[in-house]
Protein backbone atom coordinates (compact mmCIF):
# COMPACT_ATOMS: atom_id res chain seq x y z
CA UNK A 1 0.00 0.00 0.00
CA UNK A 2 2.88 2.35 0.69
CA UNK A 3 4.01 2.23 -2.94
CA UNK A 4 0.72 3.18 -4.60
CA UNK A 5 1.42 6.90 -4.43
CA UNK A 6 4.69 6.53 -6.29
CA UNK A 7 2.89 6.38 -9.62
CA UNK A 8 0.74 9.43 -8.97
CA UNK A 9 1.80 12.99 -9.86
CA UNK A 10 3.79 14.69 -7.15
CA UNK A 11 1.54 16.58 -4.69
CA UNK A 12 1.08 20.32 -4.82
CA UNK A 13 3.12 20.86 -1.68
CA UNK A 14 6.12 19.23 -3.41
CA UNK A 15 8.50 22.06 -4.45
CA UNK A 16 7.96 23.02 -8.07
CA UNK A 17 11.65 23.53 -8.69
CA UNK A 18 12.33 20.03 -7.34
CA UNK A 19 9.75 18.51 -9.68
CA UNK A 20 11.31 20.30 -12.64
CA UNK A 21 14.81 19.43 -11.46
CA UNK A 22 13.99 15.74 -11.18
CA UNK A 23 12.58 15.61 -14.69
CA UNK A 24 15.73 17.29 -15.94
CA UNK A 25 18.01 14.91 -14.02
CA UNK A 26 16.70 11.84 -15.83
CA UNK A 27 17.49 13.65 -19.08
CA UNK A 28 21.09 14.13 -17.99
CA UNK A 29 20.91 17.33 -15.92
CA UNK A 30 21.64 17.86 -12.23
CA UNK A 31 19.03 16.86 -9.64
CA UNK A 32 17.76 19.64 -7.43
CA UNK A 33 18.25 18.84 -3.76
CA UNK A 34 15.24 18.70 -1.46
CA UNK A 35 14.11 17.23 1.83
CA UNK A 36 11.13 15.44 0.26
CA UNK A 37 13.25 13.70 -2.34
CA UNK A 38 15.78 12.68 0.30
CA UNK A 39 13.00 11.16 2.40
CA UNK A 40 11.67 9.32 -0.64
CA UNK A 41 15.09 7.86 -1.53
CA UNK A 42 15.77 6.86 2.09
CA UNK A 43 12.40 5.12 2.26
CA UNK A 44 13.02 3.17 -0.94
CA UNK A 45 16.48 2.08 0.23
CA UNK A 46 15.12 0.87 3.56
CA UNK A 47 12.45 -1.08 1.67
CA UNK A 48 15.18 -2.90 -0.26
CA UNK A 49 14.36 -1.52 -3.72
CA UNK A 50 16.80 -2.60 -6.43
CA UNK A 51 16.03 0.43 -8.59
CA UNK A 52 14.50 3.67 -7.31
CA UNK A 53 12.04 4.91 -9.89
CA UNK A 54 11.12 8.49 -10.59
CA UNK A 55 8.24 9.47 -8.26
CA UNK A 56 6.71 11.87 -10.80
CA UNK A 57 4.27 10.25 -13.23
CA UNK A 58 4.75 13.23 -15.60
CA UNK A 59 8.48 12.67 -15.91
CA UNK A 60 9.21 12.33 -19.66
CA UNK A 61 12.00 9.81 -19.10
CA UNK A 62 10.00 7.47 -16.80
CA UNK A 63 13.22 5.92 -15.64
CA UNK A 64 15.17 5.15 -12.49
CA UNK A 65 17.24 7.54 -10.43
CA UNK A 66 20.91 6.94 -11.21
CA UNK A 67 23.46 5.84 -8.63
CA UNK A 68 25.31 9.21 -8.61
CA UNK A 69 21.99 10.95 -7.91
CA UNK A 70 21.22 8.51 -5.11
CA UNK A 71 24.68 9.17 -3.64
CA UNK A 72 23.90 12.90 -3.57
CA UNK A 73 20.54 12.36 -1.87
CA UNK A 74 21.30 9.90 0.91
CA UNK A 75 23.86 9.16 3.60
CA UNK A 76 26.93 6.98 3.25
CA UNK A 77 25.48 4.19 5.40
CA UNK A 78 22.25 4.04 3.41
CA UNK A 79 24.20 4.09 0.15
CA UNK A 80 26.23 1.11 1.32
CA UNK A 81 23.00 -0.65 2.25
CA UNK A 82 21.61 0.07 -1.21
CA UNK A 83 24.70 -1.38 -2.90
CA UNK A 84 24.42 -4.41 -0.63
CA UNK A 85 20.82 -4.97 -1.72
CA UNK A 86 21.83 -4.67 -5.36
CA UNK A 87 24.70 -7.12 -4.89
CA UNK A 88 22.38 -9.61 -3.18
CA UNK A 89 19.94 -9.29 -6.07
CA UNK A 90 22.71 -9.81 -8.61
CA UNK A 91 23.96 -12.97 -6.91
CA UNK A 92 20.39 -14.23 -6.59
CA UNK A 93 19.85 -13.96 -10.35
CA UNK A 94 23.27 -15.29 -11.37
CA UNK A 95 23.28 -19.07 -11.88
CA UNK A 96 27.08 -19.27 -11.76
CA UNK A 97 27.55 -17.62 -8.35
CA UNK A 98 26.14 -18.23 -4.91
CA UNK A 99 26.64 -17.07 -1.34
CA UNK A 100 28.22 -19.36 1.21
CA UNK A 101 25.29 -20.36 3.46
CA UNK A 102 27.33 -20.49 6.64
CA UNK A 103 26.33 -17.80 9.13
CA UNK A 104 28.89 -15.00 9.27
CA UNK A 105 30.68 -16.07 6.08
CA UNK A 106 30.00 -13.56 3.30
CA UNK A 107 31.92 -15.29 0.55
CA UNK A 108 30.69 -15.34 -3.05
CA UNK A 109 31.50 -18.79 -4.45
CA UNK A 110 31.59 -19.77 -8.11
CA UNK A 111 29.43 -22.78 -8.92
CA UNK A 112 31.32 -25.44 -10.88
CA UNK A 113 34.72 -23.75 -10.44
CA UNK A 114 37.74 -24.52 -8.34
CA UNK A 115 37.74 -23.83 -4.65
CA UNK A 116 40.02 -20.85 -5.06
CA UNK A 117 37.66 -19.05 -7.43
CA UNK A 118 35.66 -17.02 -4.95
CA UNK A 119 35.55 -13.61 -3.39
CA UNK A 120 34.04 -11.99 -0.36
CA UNK A 121 31.41 -9.29 -0.40
CA UNK A 122 34.00 -6.83 0.79
CA UNK A 123 36.37 -7.88 -1.95
CA UNK A 124 33.69 -7.40 -4.58
CA UNK A 125 32.98 -3.96 -3.23
CA UNK A 126 36.66 -3.08 -3.20
CA UNK A 127 36.99 -4.20 -6.82
CA UNK A 128 34.10 -2.00 -7.81
CA UNK A 129 35.58 0.90 -5.87
CA UNK A 130 38.78 0.67 -7.84
CA UNK A 131 36.84 0.59 -11.08
CA UNK A 132 34.70 3.66 -10.55
CA UNK A 133 36.64 5.52 -7.88
CA UNK A 134 33.58 6.34 -5.82
CA UNK A 135 34.75 4.79 -2.57
CA UNK A 136 31.66 2.56 -2.53
CA UNK A 137 30.41 -0.46 -4.39
CA UNK A 138 29.10 1.00 -7.62
CA UNK A 139 27.51 -0.14 -10.80
CA UNK A 140 30.42 -2.49 -11.60
CA UNK A 141 28.88 -5.05 -9.22
CA UNK A 142 25.28 -4.03 -9.73
CA UNK A 143 24.51 -4.98 -13.31
CA UNK A 144 21.36 -7.08 -12.99
CA UNK A 145 20.94 -10.14 -15.18
CA UNK A 146 17.62 -10.11 -16.98
CA UNK A 147 17.13 -13.82 -16.50
CA UNK A 148 14.09 -14.88 -14.45
CA UNK A 149 14.41 -14.58 -10.69
CA UNK A 150 15.24 -17.75 -8.83
CA UNK A 151 16.18 -18.56 -5.26
CA UNK A 152 18.57 -21.31 -6.31
CA UNK A 153 21.77 -21.01 -8.32
CA UNK A 154 21.86 -23.89 -10.75
CA UNK A 155 21.59 -24.61 -14.47
CA UNK A 156 18.21 -25.97 -15.59
CA UNK A 157 18.25 -29.58 -16.76
CA UNK A 158 17.33 -30.67 -20.26
CA UNK A 159 14.12 -32.63 -20.81
CA UNK A 160 14.64 -36.32 -20.14
CA UNK A 161 17.96 -35.80 -18.34
CA UNK A 162 18.66 -37.38 -14.98
CA UNK A 163 18.03 -34.92 -12.11
CA UNK A 164 21.14 -33.72 -10.32
CA UNK A 165 21.50 -35.15 -6.86
CA UNK A 166 23.89 -32.52 -5.52
CA UNK A 167 26.45 -29.98 -6.77
CA UNK A 168 29.44 -29.63 -4.49
CA UNK A 169 30.78 -26.14 -3.78
CA UNK A 170 33.83 -25.53 -1.57
CA UNK A 171 34.06 -22.22 0.24
CA UNK A 172 37.72 -21.11 0.37
CA UNK A 173 37.07 -18.83 3.35
CA UNK A 174 35.39 -21.12 5.88
CA UNK A 175 36.35 -24.41 4.13
CA UNK A 176 32.74 -25.61 4.22
CA UNK A 177 31.35 -27.85 1.50
CA UNK A 178 27.71 -27.31 0.59
CA UNK A 179 25.23 -28.09 -2.16
CA UNK A 180 24.67 -25.36 -4.73
CA UNK A 181 21.09 -26.51 -5.36
CA UNK A 182 19.63 -26.38 -1.86
CA UNK A 183 22.36 -24.53 0.11
CA UNK A 184 22.53 -27.35 2.66
CA UNK A 185 25.53 -29.50 3.52
CA UNK A 186 26.84 -31.49 0.56
CA UNK A 187 24.86 -34.72 0.24
CA UNK A 188 26.29 -37.04 -2.44
CA UNK A 189 24.17 -39.81 -3.96
CA UNK A 190 20.85 -38.52 -2.56
CA UNK A 191 18.51 -35.83 -3.81
CA UNK A 192 17.92 -32.50 -2.10
CA UNK A 193 14.36 -33.51 -1.22
CA UNK A 194 15.48 -36.73 0.44
CA UNK A 195 18.21 -34.92 2.36
CA UNK A 196 15.66 -32.35 3.54
CA UNK A 197 13.38 -35.12 4.80
CA UNK A 198 16.30 -36.60 6.73
CA UNK A 199 16.99 -33.24 8.34
CA UNK A 200 13.35 -32.94 9.37
CA UNK A 201 13.46 -36.45 10.81
CA UNK A 202 16.49 -35.38 12.87
CA UNK A 203 14.58 -32.40 14.30
CA UNK A 204 15.88 -29.72 11.95
CA UNK A 205 14.24 -27.74 9.19
CA UNK A 206 15.26 -27.53 5.54
CA UNK A 207 18.36 -25.40 6.09
CA UNK A 208 19.51 -27.00 9.32
CA UNK A 209 17.94 -24.56 11.81
CA UNK A 210 16.55 -26.40 14.86
CA UNK A 211 12.78 -26.35 15.16
CA UNK A 212 12.95 -25.06 18.73
CA UNK A 213 14.75 -21.87 17.62
CA UNK A 214 12.49 -18.98 18.68
CA UNK A 215 14.46 -16.22 16.94
CA UNK A 216 15.05 -17.62 13.44
CA UNK A 217 12.46 -19.21 11.19
CA UNK A 218 12.06 -19.66 7.45
CA UNK A 219 9.46 -17.94 5.33
CA UNK A 220 6.84 -20.59 4.42
CA UNK A 221 6.63 -19.15 0.89
CA UNK A 222 10.25 -18.63 -0.24
CA UNK A 223 12.16 -20.39 2.60
CA UNK A 224 14.42 -17.41 3.29
CA UNK A 225 15.61 -17.29 6.95
CA UNK A 226 13.99 -14.54 9.02
CA UNK A 227 15.19 -13.32 12.40
CA UNK A 228 12.63 -11.80 14.76
CA UNK A 229 14.11 -9.49 17.36
CA UNK A 230 10.99 -7.49 18.27
CA UNK A 231 7.47 -6.66 17.15
CA UNK A 232 4.24 -8.61 16.92
CA UNK A 233 3.54 -12.07 15.54
CA UNK A 234 2.28 -10.81 12.17
CA UNK A 235 5.34 -11.10 9.94
CA UNK A 236 5.94 -9.99 6.35
CA UNK A 237 8.82 -11.45 4.37
CA UNK A 238 10.99 -8.70 2.88
CA UNK A 239 11.77 -10.90 -0.09
CA UNK A 240 8.40 -12.24 -1.31
CA UNK A 241 6.07 -9.94 0.73
CA UNK A 242 4.25 -12.97 2.14
CA UNK A 243 2.40 -12.26 5.41
CA UNK A 244 2.29 -15.10 7.92
CA UNK A 245 2.03 -15.93 11.62
CA UNK A 246 5.34 -16.22 13.39
CA UNK A 247 4.24 -19.04 15.70
CA UNK A 248 2.49 -21.48 13.35
CA UNK A 249 3.62 -20.06 9.95
CA UNK A 250 -0.01 -19.90 8.77
CA UNK A 251 -0.73 -17.52 5.90
CA UNK A 252 -2.26 -14.15 6.84
CA UNK A 253 -2.38 -12.67 3.34
CA UNK A 254 -6.20 -12.66 3.29
CA UNK A 255 -6.77 -12.24 7.03
CA UNK A 256 -7.36 -8.48 7.04
CA UNK A 257 -9.16 -8.59 10.40
CA UNK A 258 -6.52 -10.79 12.09
CA UNK A 259 -9.13 -13.37 13.08
CA UNK A 260 -6.35 -15.96 13.22
CA UNK A 261 -5.48 -14.78 16.73
CA UNK A 262 -9.02 -15.18 18.09
CA UNK A 263 -8.91 -18.96 18.34
CA UNK A 264 -6.62 -21.94 18.07
CA UNK A 265 -3.08 -22.33 19.43
CA UNK A 266 -2.16 -18.73 18.53
CA UNK A 267 -5.06 -17.16 20.43
CA UNK A 268 -4.10 -13.81 22.02
CA UNK A 269 -0.49 -14.16 20.80
CA UNK A 270 -0.52 -11.29 18.32
CA UNK A 271 1.47 -9.02 20.60
CA UNK A 272 -0.92 -6.04 20.52
CA UNK A 273 -3.50 -4.92 23.04
CA UNK A 274 -7.14 -5.80 22.51
CA UNK A 275 -8.00 -2.14 22.03
CA UNK A 276 -5.49 -1.74 19.19
CA UNK A 277 -6.83 -4.87 17.47
CA UNK A 278 -10.41 -3.57 17.73
CA UNK A 279 -9.31 -0.19 16.33
CA UNK A 280 -7.53 -1.91 13.44
CA UNK A 281 -10.62 -3.93 12.61
CA UNK A 282 -12.80 -0.83 12.79
CA UNK A 283 -10.52 0.92 10.30
CA UNK A 284 -10.57 -2.02 7.88
CA UNK A 285 -14.35 -2.35 8.10
CA UNK A 286 -14.71 1.40 7.62
CA UNK A 287 -12.60 1.32 4.45
CA UNK A 288 -14.61 -1.54 2.94
CA UNK A 289 -17.89 0.08 4.00
CA UNK A 290 -16.82 3.36 2.41
CA UNK A 291 -16.07 1.66 -0.89
CA UNK A 292 -19.39 -0.17 -0.71
CA UNK A 293 -21.36 3.03 -0.08
CA UNK A 294 -19.50 4.79 -2.88
CA UNK A 295 -20.34 1.94 -5.23
CA UNK A 296 -24.01 1.98 -4.23
CA UNK A 297 -24.24 5.74 -4.75
CA UNK A 298 -22.39 5.70 -8.04
CA UNK A 299 -24.19 2.70 -9.55
CA UNK A 300 -27.57 4.45 -10.19
CA UNK A 301 -25.80 7.46 -11.64
CA UNK A 302 -23.80 5.25 -13.97
CA UNK A 303 -26.96 3.41 -15.03
CA UNK A 304 -28.70 6.71 -15.79
CA UNK A 305 -25.73 8.13 -17.65
CA UNK A 306 -24.99 5.00 -19.68
CA UNK A 307 -27.85 5.46 -22.24
CA UNK A 308 -26.88 9.09 -22.80
CA UNK A 309 -23.26 8.16 -23.37
CA UNK A 310 -24.21 5.35 -25.76
CA UNK A 311 -26.62 7.61 -27.68
CA UNK A 312 -24.00 10.33 -28.02
CA UNK A 313 -21.47 7.85 -29.38
CA UNK A 314 -24.00 6.30 -31.78
CA UNK A 315 -25.15 9.73 -32.95
CA UNK A 316 -21.58 10.76 -33.55
CA UNK A 317 -20.90 7.59 -35.54
CA UNK A 318 -24.11 7.87 -37.57
CA UNK A 319 -23.52 11.55 -38.17
CA UNK A 320 -20.06 10.94 -39.52
CA UNK A 321 -21.36 8.19 -41.81
CA UNK A 322 -24.12 10.49 -43.16
CA UNK A 323 -21.57 13.19 -43.82
CA UNK A 324 -19.41 10.72 -45.73
CA UNK A 325 -22.38 9.62 -47.86
CA UNK A 326 -23.33 13.25 -48.60
CA UNK A 327 -19.78 14.02 -49.61
CA UNK A 328 -19.70 11.05 -51.99
CA UNK A 329 -23.03 12.12 -53.57
CA UNK A 330 -21.77 15.66 -54.05
CA UNK A 331 -18.63 14.34 -55.74
CA UNK A 332 -20.71 12.17 -58.10
CA UNK A 333 -23.04 15.08 -58.97
CA UNK A 334 -20.07 17.33 -59.63
CA UNK A 335 -18.51 14.70 -61.88
CA UNK A 336 -21.74 14.30 -63.88
CA UNK A 337 -22.16 18.05 -64.32
CA UNK A 338 -18.58 18.38 -65.48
Amino acid sequence: MARLWLWLPLPLWFPAELRRGHRQSLAGMALTDGQCMRAYVDFEINEGAYEISCPDAKCPAQGAISLPEIANLTTTNLLKKHHRYRLNREIELDKTRTWCPRAGCETICMVGSSAGTATTAGGAAATANGANGTGLAGSAICQMDESPSTSQSYTPQQDGAQPLLSISVHCPSCKDEFCALCKKAYHPNISCEEFGRRLIADGQDDIGIPFDNELIKCCPMCAVPIEKDEGCAQMMCKRCKHVFCWYCLASLDDDFLLRHYDKGPCKNKLGHSRASVVWHRAQVIGIFAGFGILLLVASPLLLLAAPCIICCKCRGCSGSKIDEVDAELEEEVTALQG
